[in-house]
């Protein structure tokens, strides 16, 4: 088959490690600077499927940016192929995650051999190659590895199919180490590191900073979201897992004691081929709130849009029946926004409960819709919760926080010290930016 050439994302925000210094604070920013002084001039490779629509591909967009900032040279590629090697790894994201799937030798064989077709397009001289989630696993297989290479996986595997986690685990043997979000996720069959890094927002992109009253309200009017009742809001791609036509049913409980209306958004993106089915399945349960303007569904790659919604939201939901972390909770605790969401996989370390926000069990709609109705019931409960979380997301879940975790994996993957890597003591002193 003809194989497409894959994509160079070009990694320029213009945003810069010293504008994140007034959220973050002196110590922070110093304390980057320091541990990347080691690390001057070495080069690192980003590998995935996709450059939107997510939260891997917006941790990537915006750290790439900030660790060249610091020093250290970082380029992002994105493995591209046909329609039929994505549905085969949506597969296999789904089965990661325990759904039950037989894989032929045909799909098998499709997954590697359009690995192997990418790798002779793919130029790797770098010092550190990082590959994330199932996608680009095998790749390694393809190369004579000169550096170490890093399998970052931000799905939940605490308990992935058995027969594919087999095969796909002779990969992950190649592989120097493995990053994980969560200790649930550490596979005891895997004799490599597994160091757990959490994910995070950067809170001056286009879907986290601040948005004025004109902003917001000429989003809402372009996009037809009227606020003239209590909205409520998951954002998310339409999948399965992130449970739909669930959040659906939870807003009828709710519609039926407070008059209020419910938007799912969620881009379509392009390694997800079931996200139209899902859509179609949302369209079918929801009978005529579509008709009356309850229920609006929007599908647009917007980023001030997803940032808009979040913040006029009276309540932000995510009821995941599976998630690997789910930064579209970070994003609407760091608007200020009550919570509710799945207790699931990497959600419940980010909602303290009762605090800034609700766990569920995300199967129990009842249970869900009641918590709805209390904030909905309460707004100073919602008010005393967004402040927390707000607070909770800033001192654990921003982007420095990563690019600082980022740092301490290259320089224990690549054996910097200070000596090794100028051949002299490094100091902090007037000279350096701090």
């Amino acid at each position: 088959m003809a194989f497409l050439q894959g994509i160079t994302c070009i990694c320029d925000n213009g945003r810069t490690l010293e504008d994140h210094r007034p959220i973050v604070g002196d110590d922070v920013i110093s304390e980057i600077y320091r541990k990347a002084a080691v690390l001057q001039g070495k080069r690192v490779l980003h590998v995935n499927s996709t450059y939107q629509s997510g939260g891997v591909a917006e941790m990537i967009l915006s750290l790439v940016p900030l660790m060249n900032d610091v020093g250290i040279e970082t380029e992002w590629k994105i493995i591209t192929g046909h329609s039929d090697f994505f549905t085969i790894t949506k597969n296999f994201h789904n089965a990661l995650q325990g759904q039950r799937i037989a894989f032929s030798d045909r799909e098998k064989s499709v997954y590697v051999t359009t690995n192997q077709e990418f790798s002779t397009v793919l130029k790797i001289d770098h010092d550190l190659v990082v590959i994330h989630d199932p996608q680009p696993l095998p790749l390694i297989n393809f190369y004579e590895k000169k550096q170490p290479w890093i399998w970052r996986c931000h799905i939940d595997l605490s308990r992935p199919d058995h027969d594919l986690w087999k095969f796909l685990q002779d990969y992950v043997e190649l592989y120097d180490g493995m990053i994980i979000s969560h200790e649930d996720y550490r596979r005891a069959s895997l004799a490599k590191e597994q160091r757990i890094i959490r994910p995070a927002i950067d809170p001056l992109s286009e879907k986290n900073r601040d948005l004025s009253e004109e902003e917001i309200d000429g989003l809402l009017e372009r996009y037809g979201v009227p606020i003239d009742k209590p909205l409520i809001t998951q954002i998310s791609r339409f999948d399965k897992w992130k449970d739909p036509v669930g959040v659906l049913e939870v807003f009828k409980i709710v519609r039926e004691k407070v008059d209020c209306r419910l938007v799912l958004c969620g881009s379509m993106a392009p390694d997800d081929p079931e996200g139209w089915m899902i859509y179609r399945q949302v369209e079918e349960a929801a009978g005529d709130l579509i008709e009356s303007g309850d229920l609006i569904l929007l599908t647009a790659e917007d980023h001030l849009l997803v940032n808009a919604l979040q913040r006029v939201s009276v309540v932000v939901l995510q009821k995941s029946l599976k998630e690997g972390f789910g930064l579209t909770v970070t994003e609407a605790l760091w608007k200020g926004r009550p919570v509710i969401a799945g207790r699931v996989g990497g959600i419940p370390l980010q909602i303290q409960d009762g605090e800034t926000g609700y766990l569920v069990d995300p199967t129990d709609i009842h249970e869900c819709a009641d918590r709805v109705l209390r904030i909905l019931e309460d707004p100073k409960l919602g008010e005393r919760m967004g402040a927390a979380g707000k607070e909770y997301v800033r001192q654990n879940f921003l982007i420095t926080r990563l690019l600082t975790n980022y740092l301490d994996m290259l320089t224990s993957e690549l054996g910097c010290t200070a000596a090794e890597a100028l051949g002299e003591e490094i100091r902090v002193d007037e000279e350096t930016p701090l």
